[in-house]
């Protein structure tokens, strides 16, 4: 199985699924329960949220002249 590339950031593809999720929640009969769903809208903002942290540019990797001027 041949890997695929993904034409859309995973920032892009979380905040598509938060948003169905959403409106699918907001339709879901009142007899059903839309807890479940609404579990995996947090753990898809968290994701989206870690993957933001961790890309962002605060958490470059230090340059070895930062880390010798530290150690001095």
């Amino acid at each position: 199985m041949t890997p695929r590339k993904q034409t859309t950031s995973l920032q892009d593809r979380l905040s598509v699924f938060v948003a169905e999720s959403r409106a699918e929640a907001a339709r879901t009969p009142t007899r059903a329960d839309p807890f479940p769903l609404l579990k995996k809208v947090r753990q898809a903002e968290k994701a989206a949220n870690i993957e933001r942290w961790a890309n962002s540019p605060e958490l470059q990797p230090p340059n070895s002249c930062d880390v010798i001027t530290r150690l001095l």
